[in-house]
């Protein structure tokens, strides 16, 4: 009987070694702190295409047209979002006042811009793309169906905050 107890003591000690019960870290409003997403070099790919990917299912759904990288507007993006992150604040003006249709076409864009979206935030690309979509004018932005290339980039601090742009033009 007493070895009976003991292995089921034992066993109990092991799923209890199993079982997780840290609690997310809150802050003074009582909201879970935001987790640092950490975009690796090996990643950056990845990521882009992800919300490529999203962003044309989101688009198929509404029977639009397939969006597709421009180099030119992915140089764009990425400079404004290096830029965002100097001025820390997150706005369509670049340092040098240039708007997004002087960085398009400083980049060589040679089509018609259409918008630009911005972010600082935490979150991944595809919680980005989420927002973005949930309000209706950054929403026409991304469901705009003359729409059909895009420039998408972001510039990653050592902190971890990520400012995110996407510029979509036809």
């Amino acid at each position: 009987m007493d070895r009976r107890v003991l292995l089921l003591q034992g066993f109990g000690l092991l799923l209890a070694g199993c079982a997780t019960t840290s609690q997310p870290t809150v802050g003074a409003d009582g909201k879970p702190l935001p987790q640092v997403y950490r975009i690796n070099p090996s990643d950056e790919q990845a990521v882009s295409f992800r919300f490529l990917d999203a962003a044309n299912t989101l688009r198929s759904a509404k029977s639009l047209p397939q969006l597709s990288f421009d180099a030119n507007l992915n140089a764009a993006a990425a400079t404004h979002s290096r830029d965002m992150s100097v001025q820390n604040r997150p706005w369509h003006f670049g340092s040098d006042g240039s708007s997004p249709l002087v960085r398009a076409q400083r980049s060589g864009f040679n089509g018609r811009l259409l918008g630009e979206l911005i972010s600082e935030t935490y979150e991944t690309e595809l919680e980005t793309l989420s927002s973005w979509m949930a309000k209706p004018e950054t929403r026409g932005v991304i469901m705009d169906p003359l729409a059909s290339r895009v420039g998408f980039a972001w510039f990653q601090e050592p902190s971890g905050k990520l400012w995110w742009t996407m510029m979509t033009g036809a």
